[in-house]
């Protein structure tokens, strides 16, 4: 499904990834994990598309396509899904009519048929009912006056309207209280299957309590230095990441 192979990405000439590599397939949940500065942000932001981080080297394949050559909304009509750390506010378009348009955007890129508004209604109807949503949040604006954890909750809903085959989901936990986090996590295990694929990027080990990673990597100085599975959270949790920094050698202290 997707594929980095030793992608080298600068902001402003300053290198913040350094050779990062990472095979997903589908069905297949990874989180990135490490200390702040680490790169985690700067790759899921690559990955999405955004134009302040320059790939300087590496390649990044998805569902069989150079990513890199695609521009941000080509990413997104292919099936590629970010939820921002700390989600913008969009005033004067209310959820509603932003979903509408960016699930329309991307059946018409795809061949398919256009929902119209009262088909769409019923669509964004469930969605919310799914994610524990009020009905009047679909008249508010985008993000707009919401508390942190609304607009987590906000963007898991766009992932459940939007169905993408990979969802990257930058620190998704960030500001939750564990009511929300519950909702959020619920929501996001529906939404996986077989053929969907979950990049979660989290400091902390609590959110992979609530959604179970296949995978963990430990991301420090923009790239992996360490893999494993579900148990290595437990052991980052009480020992933190001293210990993985590298020494000028290059072993692990």
């Amino acid at each position: 499904m997707l594929e980095i192979k030793n992608i080298t990405v600068e902001v402003d000439k300053k290198p913040i990834v350094k050779g990062f590599n990472l095979k997903i397939n589908p069905g297949e949940i990874h989180a990135i994990m490490g200390p702040n500065g680490a790169g985690k942000s700067t790759l899921a932001k690559v990955l999405a598309g955004h134009p302040a981080y320059e790939v300087t080297g590496g390649e990044i394949w998805f569902k069989g396509q150079n990513l890199l050559e695609l521009s941000p909304d080509e990413r997104a009509h292919l099936g590629l899904f970010m939820s921002f750390q700390y989600p913008v506010e969009i005033p004067g378009v209310n959820t509603a009519d932003f979903l509408r348009v960016a699930l329309n955007s991307k059946r018409k890129a795809n061949g398919q048929a256009e929902f119209t508004e009262k088909e769409f209604a019923e669509i964004l109807e469930e969605k919310m009912k799914f994610m524990e949503i009020k009905p009047e949040f679909k008249e508010r604006n985008v993000n707009e006056g919401y508390s942190g954890g609304e607009k987590k909750r906000n963007e898991i809903l766009q992932m459940a309207v939007l169905e993408p085959t990979l969802s990257i989901l930058d620190e998704t936990d960030s500001g939750l209280d564990i009511d929300a986090m519950r909702i959020v996590a619920r929501g996001v295990n529906k939404l996986l299957g077989k053929d969907k694929g979950l990049i979660l990027i989290t400091h902390y080990q609590r959110l992979l309590d609530y959604i179970k990673p296949h995978f963990i990597h430990v991301m420090i100085d923009g790239k992996i230095v360490l893999s494993g599975g579900a148990e290595l959270a437990l052991e980052l949790e009480s020992k933190g990441y001293d210990w993985l920094e590298k020494t000028p050698e290059g072993v692990s202290k």
